[in-house]
């Protein structure tokens, strides 16, 4: 957090930003404003976090910038941690509530937990969050759900291996390609 209060008072955020905020995927992001030309992004990604920190660190990384589009990536690290998916639903309604209370007009857009290979008896846990989370969106006004797991699957169900760095968790140029393509229609 105190990153990212030096990052603001060096260089003064954008007025009405996009702001992902979320783990590592996030904030792995190197192309993030290339990969959105025009788009006043604010990558606000800090690695290892889950839902609660997101919830807890809210203020830090979204609400303080007041997003037209406020992002987020959360629930792979808490699926990892021994949370169940129906822990990862309960922790995000409250996130997902606090933070429509406090930006009523910001369209909120959770991006569902991506497979990887490094995380991959995790799976079907990770599929029931999506399921879940996905289902109480739907219910909920001013957000999105944009499904970026599906096309990181190949033919028989498994996660791509071309589309992870060597750790095969965290994302290449291929994965994050799979991830705007999903994500550039929600910033119009």
């Amino acid at each position: 957090m105190a990153r990212f209060a030096a990052e603001d008072a060096a260089h003064p955020p954008p007025a009405g930003p996009v702001v992902f905020a979320g783990s590592s995927s996030f904030r792995m992001w190197d192309s993030l404003a290339s990969d959105f030309p025009g788009v006043p992004v604010l990558n606000r990604g800090f690695g290892g976090s889950q839902v609660r920190d997101l919830a807890w660190h809210a203020d830090q990384v979204a609400i303080r910038y007041r997003p037209r589009v406020l992002l987020l990536y959360a629930g792979e690290n808490d699926i990892d941690a021994g949370r169940s998916p129906r822990q990862v639903l309960a922790d995000t309604r409250v996130l997902v509530l606090a933070l429509r209370e406090a930006l009523p007009d910001a369209h909120i857009v959770w991006v569902s937990i991506k497979p990887s290979p490094a995380r991959l008896a995790q799976r079907p846990r990770q599929h029931e969050a999506n399921r879940l989370v996905e289902a109480w969106l739907r219910a909920q006004p001013g957000t999105r759900y944009p499904d970026v797991a599906t096309p990181m699957l190949d033919a028989s169900g498994q996660p791509r291996g071309e589309l992870f760095i060597a750790d095969r968790l965290h994302m290449n140029a291929r994965g994050y390609a799979i991830w705007r393509a999903a994500i550039a229609p929600l910033l119009r």
